[in-house]
């Protein structure tokens, strides 16, 4: 299936390079360029690459051209990475949850409840210091970053009110398939079970799972708002979205070329984070009009969600490491 897989993605991008290719423009040379992304199109994740891809074309005067194949076109998330690292595409947009098995040390983006704004997330993914330790992670596994966007924080919706660590004890919650995801909730007495994306609407109608967790975005769009009487602002992870490139890919681009694609990424970037504040209050708004409750999570129960996950705290920096958690939480290293 992978070499199947591997042989479709190839064809594209030749094709999609055999159209761009010269022309009647005067001999000029053009390139085009597939994106995969396994997001639906309606999500920040679809603006995101898009936005990126519509720079692109416009910085290079129309001669580099980018392609955007979302709704897992090119395959899921595993093959699109699979296939950035061997260069059968060079652009992917996803999230950072599949890449944990590619690259461990990104099991620090699973710390649960570090950030209490949105803000002070992004400030942490832009700082510096953090992408310096970041960066060379995804280097090594032939991956290029090129941002870190987001949908928001992830966010529980159940039929039960939520106000007391107490609460959340029972609740069979469906998580995505990550060890350190299924930590967290069985940390706060939480039943996780991971379970197929296609099958949570079903399994919320028929009560096979009594709760989900994701973004605001997700909820609305997937409509699990409708089998929900709450929305509980845990905020406990971030949705963080990366734009990356194949490292082989970008290192074999002229230097004019390589410099369209960073100055891209950085207007994709700023774009993609404004498109999810403003609709994250529609999404806010979609629920409340549906029936939905939305429930801010108090700072003594966010106090003490965090003093039930040192476990999972403890596991992370056995494999991403002091110096990258400490930097990540804004620990000082002194």
């Amino acid at each position: 299936m992978k070499r199947f897989l591997s042989f479709i993605l190839s064809a594209v991008f030749f094709a999609a390079a055999l159209t761009g290719c010269g022309g009647s423009d005067g001999g000029v040379q053009r390139y085009a360029w597939p994106l995969g992304t396994s997001s639906p199109e309606d999500t920040v994740t679809r603006l995101y690459a898009e936005k990126f891809a519509d720079e692109v074309y416009e910085l290079s005067g129309g001669s580099m051209k980018i392609q955007v194949y979302p709704n897992s076109t090119l395959g899921g998330d595993r093959e699109l990475i699979e296939c950035a690292q061997d260069g059968s595409i060079p652009f992917v947009v996803q999230n950072t949850a599949p890449q944990v098995s590619f690259i461990p040390e990104l099991c620090v983006f699973d710390l649960p409840c570090v950030f209490s704004t949105i803000e002070e997330t992004r400030e942490t993914v832009d700082n510096p210091d953090f992408r310096e330790k970041i960066d060379p992670l995804y280097e090594e596994a032939g991956l290029k970053l090129l941002g870190i966007s987001d949908q928001g924080f992830r966010v529980m919706s159940t039929n039960k009110k939520i106000e007391t660590l107490e609460d959340f004890k029972g609740q069979k919650i469906r998580t995505m398939e990550n060890s350190f995801h299924l930590a967290f909730w069985k940390a706060i007495n939480a039943n996780p079970t991971p379970m197929t994306f296609s099958e949570v609407y079903i399994g919320l109608q028929q009560g096979t799972i009594d709760a989900q967790e994701n973004p605001y975005e997700v909820i609305v769009s997937s409509k699990f708002y409708e089998q929900q009487d709450y929305v509980i602002e845990t905020n406990h992870l971030p949705h963080l979205i990366t734009l990356i490139v194949s490292e082989d890919f970008y290192n074999s681009l002229e230097p004019d070329q390589q410099a369209v694609i960073d100055e891209a990424a950085e207007i994709a970037l700023v774009y993609s984070r404004e498109q999810s504040d403003e609709r994250i209050e529609s999404k806010i708004q979609a629920i409340v009009d549906g029936g939905a409750e939305i429930v801010p999570v108090s700072e003594e129960l966010r106090q003490e969600m965090i003093e039930a996950s040192e476990p999972v705290y403890e596991s992370i920096r056995e494999i991403a490491g002091d110096e990258l958690v400490n930097v990540y939480t804004g620990v000082s290293q002194d």
